[in-house]
């Protein structure tokens, strides 16, 4: 087992971003191919091409870089959905990007890294905690776009319905990363139409 040691303040630096993101992706293919506790800090280190004191100069430990890797999935979904608020038609928006989604979420290296998350989730009470704040972050975002949509067709906005459509989206795009891995060969142009057609349906529904 690792060392017990001291995390090291953040450096912000293009240098120090650059190393971190070198760290990310090598624990990241560790993880996919050896499963969070198969995965060594040693490995990482092997994998990233930097000596094991430097991966703790970054990070304090393998579920620290599991938040660095989650904090960066929340970062792009969040500007996704800040992005959607700004267009002039976020309904049409949110269906027209609807094929980046289901891109994301098919893509089988993606989802088995993902799924490996939520697995290790399910019996680590401190990734479970990294997990659940992302997600909040997630569905606060997405229901601030959903709130925008029906202010713009003047709609009322009904928390309960928000949050029930949320749930709905989340549960539609997640649950492409068990299929990436159940069915390698799903035809991606065929999914995207059938996710358009839903998304279009859901968000133009009456309450």
């Amino acid at each position: 087992m690792a060392p017990a040691l001291s995390p090291t303040p953040p450096v912000f630096s293009p240098r120090a971003d650059a190393r971190r993101a070198q760290v990310r992706s090598a624990a990241a293919e560790c993880f996919r191919e050896y499963g969070f506790h198969g995965t060594s800090i040693a490995q990482i280190s092997k994998r990233a091409g930097m000596s094991t004191g430097h991966i703790y100069h970054y990070f304090e430990n393998k579920e620290a870089i599991i938040a660095d890797i989650v904090a960066e999935d929340v970062q792009r979904l969040v500007q996704m959905t800040t992005e959607l608020r700004r267009a002039h038609d976020v309904k049409a928006a949110m269906v027209e990007r609807a094929v980046e989604g289901v891109e994301t979420n098919l893509d089988p290296g993606a989802a088995g890294l993902h799924l490996e998350i939520v697995a290790e989730a399910a019996r680590n009470a401190h990734v479970a905690a990294i997990v659940q704040a992302a997600d909040r972050q997630c569905r606060d975002s997405l229901a601030a776009t959903l709130r925008s949509h029906r202010q713009s067709t003047g709609r009322q906005n009904d928390e309960a319905a928000i949050g029930g459509m949320v749930e709905a989206i989340a549960a539609m795009f997640e649950g492409l990363k068990i299929r990436a891995i159940r069915n390698p060969d799903i035809d991606r142009d065929a999914v995207v139409q059938v996710f358009k057609r839903m998304l279009g349906d859901l968000l133009g529904q009456p309450d």
